[in-house]
């Protein structure tokens, strides 16, 4: 859905700000034609990931070495 100029020059500093935290291009309609803002630099997918509490952050190859012995119950019951 294309913007107008008028309604991008009411919220300029927000509609400038989504477009660098998303990385979703801002299109704008005037004189019958469309623009696009868009970031010059493209987000990789992962940056773009929502982060979600809980979530291990680092290298996966440390949790190789992690003891999980004292964790482990060989018998559930």
């Amino acid at each position: 859905m294309a913007l107008s100029a008028s309604k991008l020059r009411a919220n300029i500093y927000r509609l400038l700000d989504e477009v660098l935290e998303t990385g979703q291009p801002l299109e704008i309609e005037r004189n019958g034609k469309t623009l696009v803002v868009a970031p010059k630099e493209e987000q990789s997918i992962w940056d773009r990931l929502p982060q979600r509490e809980g979530a291990i952050v680092g290298d996966p190859d440390e949790l190789i070495h992690i003891d999980w012995s004292s964790e482990w119950n060989p018998d559930p019951n």
